[in-house]
């Protein structure tokens, strides 16, 4: 998955120097909130509490994190079109950092669910211990996150708790063989 990212991220800067079309690079950290597929950690984390099925945390669960709001992305990315240069990458990170254990017990007080669903499981090679970024660059443009963590954590409890129609079908299916496959085993570990 990084290594996609990356190589278009190539393949986007090569146009702009190849062929002089004016492009922007907009990294983001990491996204959360409505409609986001239940296989990255906090939709999972949700649905799992919602449901009182076990919540899989890898390794010991200190794995640091830079959250963003998708809302305050999509904002970054619009305002680095506008207002950054061609050419040029910004960074969008969020305004707080948060390791996974914590963001799971903040999902458990936020559903009212059992901390005792808390399973700790084999964390996956490669499995980087912090990931954040600097959006100094973005900022100095004018660009500031406006959803900070607890705030847009909440909305998105609120969104899942509010929209089984959406994620029922979601959780389904070809999902429960995802899950199976990548937590499955590790649960058994």
């Amino acid at each position: 998955y990084s290594a996609t990212k990356t190589g278009a991220d190539l393949l986007v800067s090569s146009y702009y120097h190849t062929y002089g079309l004016e492009t922007v690079i907009c990294r983001g950290s990491n996204n959360y909130g409505p409609h986001q597929y239940p296989e990255k950690l906090i939709p999972l984390m949700i649905l799992n509490a919602l449901a009182s099925d076990r919540l899989p945390v890898y390794g010991d669960g200190g794995n640091v994190r830079n959250w963003l709001f998708v809302e305050d992305f999509a904002r970054g990315i619009g305002h680095a079109l506008l207002h950054g240069e061609p050419g040029e990458v910004y960074n969008c990170g969020g305004p707080d950092e948060c390791d996974n254990l914590a963001v799971v017990n903040r999902i458990i007080e936020l559903t009212g669910a059992d901390p005792d669903l808390i399973e700790f499981v084999t964390d996956r090679p490669g499995h980087d211990r912090r990931y954040s970024l600097s959006s100094a660059k973005l900022q100095a443009l004018g660009w500031r996150a406006q959803v900070r963590f607890d705030e847009g954590l909440a909305r998105t409890v609120d969104w899942y708790r509010d929209n089984e129609w959406w994620w029922g079908p979601v959780r389904s299916g070809d999902y429960r063989e995802y899950y199976e496959r990548h937590y499955g085993r590790a649960l058994k570990a």
